[in-house]
């Protein structure tokens, strides 16, 4: 295994020199370069800092396949499948796959460097007539060198976003459980303000789940899109018509990796090339398989979206329960109020300075009075209770 640094710089371009020598040559207004990481089956790497067009010559693809892969445009998780290359977008991960050959954009992000760590363990092909690997012969990988380069390349990357999901899920699940159940006991604006977040978190990442599993899901509905993904089949089957004439020359002098490699490619697809061009069994049991994956985290979200409007539902009818509460309280204090307020008038006018002529000798009316006026405010009181409840207004 080899690793080497390629640095091109962004504002130079590439001209025939002397005996066919490239020279680099400083122009304005190209665009500005990126980090990249290629891999071949050998485990060869070279870390690019290349602009977009060099990258476009090398694995001869348009500039609006290339376009997918850029990080300041928000493109869903796409594979796409080209006649010479695969350009795969999931999410961080942004790779275009050969036949012989993976470029990985931005190598140093966190979130990548498990995958380029993945891919120098899986890619090697190991079986008895090449190699060992740290020594040791490798005997149980026979099935996995059946498959062509692209597929094991292919396998590591979707493994690696099913599983980065499959992390989140379960981390929000960790954080989600307890939440709810805490704010269940106990209704706060601590505990639901913490809900709301991990509510606006899942939605989130249930979007970008339901985006990967819907990519795998159309790659599944299309034989002819899978079997674009075939570029060992199609290399092996070009190679006889590559080799006679001279409209390859450029491709390979682009991506010398491929052009070197030839013959093993047709190897690792022999079976593939000798079968059925239009088999895309190895490939679409591969996508299931993810796909299954893939579609199990998105059902534990929506099992966790449940839980979160279920535990709505009950929120909602422990505050209407309240809210009724508090209905009620205030009727009765306004009942109350009321009939207080009749007795306070008989009140108030007997209590006026004023000489009243049928007020002499007639001081045992008083008690009278007071007492009538606070029967007929406690019979008023209870009239207008037992309305309300016999209308529902207020709980029995």
């Amino acid at each position: 295994m080899t690793r080497d640094v390629l640095v091109v710089q962004p504002e130079t371009e590439t001209t025939s020199g002397d005996g066919g020598v490239g020279m680099l040559v400083k122009k304005k207004g190209t665009a500005s370069a990126r980090s990249w990481i290629s891999i071949d089956s050998d485990v060869n790497e070279t870390i690019m800092d290349i602009d977009k067009y060099a990258i476009m010559h090398r694995v001869q693809i348009h500039a609006r396949d290339l376009r997918i892969l850029d990080p300041l445009l928000s493109y869903p998780s796409t594979i796409l499948g080209r006649e010479r290359a695969i350009v795969l977008n999931l999410e961080h991960i942004k790779a275009i796959i050969t036949a012989e050959e993976v470029l990985l954009r931005d190598p140093s992000d966190d979130n990548v460097i498990p995958v380029v760590e993945e891919l120098r363990r899986r890619l090697p092909v190991l079986n008895a007539h090449h190699g060992e690997l740290n020594g040791q012969h490798d005997v149980e990988t026979g099935e996995e060198d059946e498959s062509p380069f692209e597929f094991r390349a292919l396998e590591v990357f979707l493994e690696a976003i099913c599983s980065f999901h499959a992390a989140r899920t379960t981390e929000l699940e960790t954080d989600a459980y307890p939440a709810l159940d805490e704010l269940t006991s106990k209704i706060s604006s601590r505990n639901l303000d913490r809900v709301r977040k991990l509510k606006s978190a899942m939605t989130r990442l249930t979007a970008r789940v339901q985006k990967v599993r819907d990519e795998l899901e159309r790659l599944l509905d299309d034989d002819d899109d899978m079997a674009d993904l075939y570029l060992s089949r199609k290399l092996s089957s070009a190679s006889p018509v590559s080799d006679s004439g001279g409209g390859a020359a450029g491709w390979f002098h682009g991506s010398p990796t491929i052009g070197s490699k030839i013959s093993r490619a047709s190897r690792a697809s022999v079976m593939t090339v000798h079968g059925d061009e239009n088999d895309v069994e190895e490939l679409e049991m591969l996508l299931e398989a993810y796909f299954m994956q893939i579609d199990g985290t998105l059902n534990k979200l929506m099992s966790l979206r449940e839980y979160i409007d279920d535990t709505e539902d009950y929120i909602n009818i422990q505050l209407d329960n309240h809210r009724n509460q508090l209905i009620q309280l205030e009727l009765f204090l306004s009942s109350g109020t009321l009939c207080m307020s009749i007795y306070a008038l008989v009140t108030g006018i007997f209590g006026m300075n004023i000489p009243y002529t049928w007020n002499d000798d007639h001081g045992y009316m008083f008690k009278w009075v007071v007492i009538l006026s606070g029967v007929f405010s406690a019979v008023l009181f209870l009239l207008i209770v037992s309305y309300a409840r016999l209308k529902g207004l207020v709980g029995s």
